[in-house]
């Protein structure tokens, strides 16, 4: 793809990762087994955690990239039609020919909690030589990959250090070496996927964020839905709590608290005050259904700038 904004070869952030098409139901209740659940009309939008972190990163006001594949066929073009539109660079969106893209099945519930079955595309998935081609030519202030992709990749963009910030989300693909957290300077990951990488449940997300940071990476956020995020860095540790708001629908919250925590990041911004620019935009983004929501205030903490952490926060 080309870049319909004219942009330069650098960018505030680049998110590398996957790309899909989102089909989602808002049901009554999730199909009991045996009975079938009628739901909404389906709708289908462009989607993939890669994606929407890079749509909030812009919408958010910076200039954002993104390294994945899609197949090309419809509905790759309808993702790269509604990147464009969002103003994300698309210059190293790969059209697979003869390749299907991805689709991720959403059921939303009532409560706005959704539940979400990933169909992957083996023939778009990222590769070595993918990174290579794109990083080469394109300058970057943050990189955030997601480490669930296949260990070649990952491994490529984490070993040959492309950007000052490197930035990691999910948890990582099982093949993936250990050591190569350390690589990392930031590991961004839910309360859910910090229990997977730890193997316990037990403790807050405060302590869940102290004993990811053992495995390496030198700082550590800790999603938590309504109660906002924990973190851990070399300067200490805090807990930033989360406005109360209705929820609608909890698809991509994660995914626009991380695309702005990313750009807040890329433009210096000390961590705890990118962090609560972050659980804001999440907070949003429930408020409303779909994986895109418009952009929110731009929200500062209100203490002070010099980099200091919120270590005098309870969690709530």
């Amino acid at each position: 793809m080309t870049d319909s904004s004219g942009a330069g070869n650098t960018v505030d952030v680049v998110f590398v990762g996957r790309a899909n098409i989102d089909l989602t139901v808002h049901v009554p209740h999730r199909a009991r087994p045996g009975r079938t659940a009628i739901g909404s009309p389906l709708t289908a939008n462009a989607g993939g955690k890669s994606l929407n972190q890079a749509i909030a990163a812009a919408r958010h006001g910076g200039r954002a990239a993104l390294i994945a594949n899609v197949g090309a066929d419809t509905w790759g073009y309808q993702i790269t039609t509604a990147l464009t539109d969002a103003g994300v660079d698309t210059r190293h969106i790969r059209l697979v020919p003869d390749a299907t893209t991805g689709a991720a099945i959403i059921e939303v519930t009532p409560d706005g909690e959704s539940y979400i079955t990933l169909a992957l595309s083996p023939a778009t998935e990222l590769t070595t030589d993918d990174i290579h081609r794109a990083t080469a030519s394109l300058g970057m202030e943050a990189v955030i990959v997601q480490l669930d992709l296949p260990p070649e990749p990952v491994t490529t963009l984490l070993s040959h250090r492309r950007a000052p910030i490197v930035v990691g989300n999910l948890v990582p693909h099982p093949d993936l070496a250990p050591r190569l957290l350390a690589e990392l300077d930031v590991l961004v990951v839910n309360q859910h996927e910090a229990a997977a990488i730890l193997c316990t449940t037990a403790g807050t997300p405060l302590d869940a964020a102290a004993a990811l940071q053992r495995l390496g990476p030198r700082t550590v956020v800790v999603t938590a839905g309504p109660s906002g995020a924990a973190f851990t860095d070399p300067r200490g540790s805090g807990t930033v709590p989360a406005p109360a708001v209705p929820v609608v629908d909890t698809t991509g919250a994660g995914d626009a608290f991380l695309g702005c925590l990313a750009l807040d990041l890329a433009h210096h911004t000390p961590l705890s005050d990118a962090i609560t620019t972050a659980v804001h935009a999440g907070s949003h983004t429930v408020g409303h259904s779909g994986a895109h929501t418009p952009t929110p205030p731009h929200t500062r903490s209100p203490g002070r700038n010099d980099g200091s952490t919120l270590g005098s926060r309870e969690w709530k």
